[in-house]
């Protein structure tokens, strides 16, 4: 089993999606395993995933939840089985090809280069470079990133990016038990306390193309727990102390 670089892909009913990305991802000339983490999707998605696991034995694994618990608590459950496995670079990617799996071999270069670090497949570092997403959504966003960056001063300019490398050390460091967030906020707030530990934060551009089959799992609750979280979790951070182990 390689040890090295991990991608983790949440699901929900991503059947249209899954197979295809888990194929492209394991032809790139740089070597990822991937860990999906299921939450009860019903439309065949698990069923996709455990057939490729035939093919692919020793570099595709899944976890089984048992219902639909949310985006953060996924990634929770995917980093710490990540870091069990002692996997050194720990991978974030969306289901829906919104993320160009060729990136992954660009992040992991930065990351290597700059460990122990994280790395942001950036929409917003150069420009805005979004494609088939109304112009609203565009706009909710791109100045989401500025509100998180006025209340926090937490200096990246994607703060909701969903394609990111972690280096082990940065999860290990992290107390992920006290991550809370589920959605946008969870993005956000893994990239906060990562940067008040210390860590350089290094943003790459990308450019995110909205999913072409299936579902957009946004919803407004998610946006909600963004916008009032961020003020939550500077509000948490005056009586905390950023040591790094």
């Amino acid at each position: 089993m390689n040890k090295k670089s991990l991608v983790i892909i949440p699901t929900y009913n991503e059947k249209d999606n899954i197979g295809e990305l888990i194929r492209v991802v394991f032809t790139l000339p740089v070597f990822f395993d991937i860990l999906v983490v299921d939450d009860n999707s019903e439309d065949g998605t698990i069923e996709e995933v455990e057939n490729l696991i035939l093919e692919y034995r020793d570099r595709l694994f899944l976890i089984k939840r048992p219902c639909k618990l949310g985006l953060g608590t996924a990634y929770i459950t995917g980093f710490k089985w990540a870091l069990e496995k002692d996997y050194e670079y720990i991978f974030e990617m969306d289901a829906d090809f919104s993320h160009n799996p060729n990136d992954l071999i660009r992040l992991l270069k930065i990351a290597e280069e700059n460990a122990p670090c994280v790395v942001v497949g950036s929409r917003y570092v150069s420009g805005v470079n979004v494609l088939n997403w109304p112009i609203e959504r565009i706009l909710i966003s791109y100045f989401g990133s500025v509100y998180v960056r006025k209340i926090t001063g937490l200096p990246v300019k994607d703060t909701t990016a969903g394609f990111v490398c972690y280096h082990r050390k940065v999860l290990e460091t992290i107390n992920l038990d006290k991550i809370k967030m589920k959605g946008y906020g969870f993005q956000i707030e893994m990239k906060f306390y990562s940067w008040k530990f210390g860590f350089k934060i290094i943003e790459i551009p990308i450019v995110f193309t909205d999913r072409k089959k299936g579902v957009s799992k946004m919803s407004g609750g998610i946006m909600n727990e963004a916008i009032f979280g961020v003020i939550l979790l500077k509000l948490k951070s005056f009586f905390m102390k950023f040591n790094k182990k």
